[in-house]
């Protein structure tokens, strides 16, 4: 049996590390963009906070206003503490009166920045006011304006926080996005891998297969070119066998194409399978009779063995699996066909006193061009030609050591 080349690990590793590269290229471009468009978002919401705190004092202070000017009646007023803030901080209103450019601070105050107040209108602004952060609002009041200030140090500090958090989780969000897409890339690509594998090892057993008849018909057909007049019966005999030899297996070939295309769907009559199983052994005694095998038919049951399938499908599953056990049970062997109703499934078996399969060849009986020994003819296209008719009809197999024979024990079953 021809084996092609195994992927390596390298083989499997580079794809799935350009996948995860990439997904973890996506991932934290999104995530940085949505990491920005949150805190935009939170920014805007404490500013918004802190708006609120400060109308609500400029609103105390219009009623109850403290005493905000100095005696001039031109002289700008300096401004004083109007209570904490949301964020802790303190609140300071100033007045500005009308004709001033400035609000001057007191000793407790920070300056507000020269600015025509009067002039500028209502409405909120954020300026720095003796190297801080202020967040000012300000509201008409007796012809000029009434202005209250709040720090933004503790809003900056929660947004640096914020900043910091999310720079030290994207490297940890990207760490786990690359080994998680790595370890999918990696799980994805082995069943690719090994669909990919067996392909070519299918292609290198084909050309196997198919030029060994080839290599006989063209040696045949040279020798009997070489002798003068009609060739040797024997050599025709031999050309004959290869020829159908190469039939089958092109055939064989041309089903399994067929049905891994587009599988016909299954009949919906019902059929039984004890009386399938029963025509397929009076097939198969006058083979057995040449290589003196006992072959034998035990029904299972009274009850009704019946599927819904197609009959030449299980007659076919059936001839292979005969088949098979007649190719293997050896010179004056055995073979037996059990067929009936187990419990709630539908059950055909068939073993023989053949040399049996070693457990680590069955995962992968079933592969083209697989034989399960080196024993005997045939091709190796039997078994997955059954294993597509038992896939498609719902079948489940099972292959054991056979307790009464000593050989294999093919065991297909089907729900009722």
């Amino acid at each position: 049996m021809r084996k092609g080349r195994r992927g390596t690990a390298s083989d499997h590793l580079a794809p799935s590390l350009r996948v995860a590269l990439a997904a973890a290229l996506v991932v934290i471009v999104v995530y940085a963009g949505a990491v920005a468009a949150f805190d935009v978002l939170v920014a805007h919401r404490l500013v918004a906070q802190a708006d609120r705190q400060l109308n609500s004092r400029l609103a105390v202070a219009r009623r109850r206003p403290p005493a905000l000017a100095t005696e001039e009646p031109d002289s700008p007023g300096g401004g004083v503490q109007y209570g904490l803030g949301i964020y802790g901080e303190p609140i300071y209103v100033w007045e500005v009166r009308p004709q001033s450019r400035v609000a001057q601070a007191n000793a407790e105050s920070p300056a507000l920045p020269s600015l025509s107040w009067p002039g500028a209108g209502a409405g909120s602004v954020t300026r720095s006011l003796s190297g801080t952060d202020y967040r000012l609002l300000s509201v008409p009041y007796r012809g000029g304006l009434l202005v209250a200030g709040e720090s933004l140090t503790e809003l900056a500090h929660v947004e640096s926080v914020l900043v910091n958090s999310e720079l030290v989780a994207a490297p940890v969000l990207l760490l786990a996005i690359f080994l998680a897409s790595l370890l999918i890339g990696l799980r994805s690509a082995k069943p690719i891998e090994l669909a990919h594998r067996r392909q070519l090892e299918f292609t290198a057993d084909a050309s196997h297969e198919l030029r060994t008849p080839l290599s006989v018909i063209e040696a045949e057909l040279s020798l009997a070119q070489s002798f003068e007049g009609d060739p040797e019966p024997a050599a025709l005999d031999r050309i004959a066998r290869e020829s159908e030899r190469l039939k089958r297996i092109v055939e064989d070939m041309l089903w399994l194409a067929r049905f891994d295309a587009a599988p016909p769907p299954p009949a919906s009559g019902a059929i039984d399978v004890a009386a399938v199983a029963e025509g397929c052994a009076e097939r198969f005694r006058a083979l057995a009779s040449t290589r003196s095998l006992d072959l034998q038919l035990e029904r299972v049951g009274a009850a009704p063995a019946t599927i819904t399938a197609p009959a030449e499908w299980i007659d076919r599953l059936a001839a292979v699996l005969v088949d098979n056990a007649c190719k293997y049970a050896g010179e004056a062997g055995r073979v037996r066909i059990e067929v009936g109703r187990v419990g709630q499934r539908v059950v055909l078996a068939v073993e023989d006193t053949g040399p049996g399969i070693p457990p680590a060849e069955r995962e992968r009986l079933f592969d083209r061009f697989r034989r399960g020994t080196n024993q005997a003819g045939g091709h190796g296209l039997g078994l997955s030609i059954a294993d597509s008719i038992v896939r498609t009809t719902g079948g489940r197999w099972r292959v054991d050591a056979s307790a009464g024979l000593g050989g294999v024990r093919m065991e297909v079953s089907w729900p009722l």
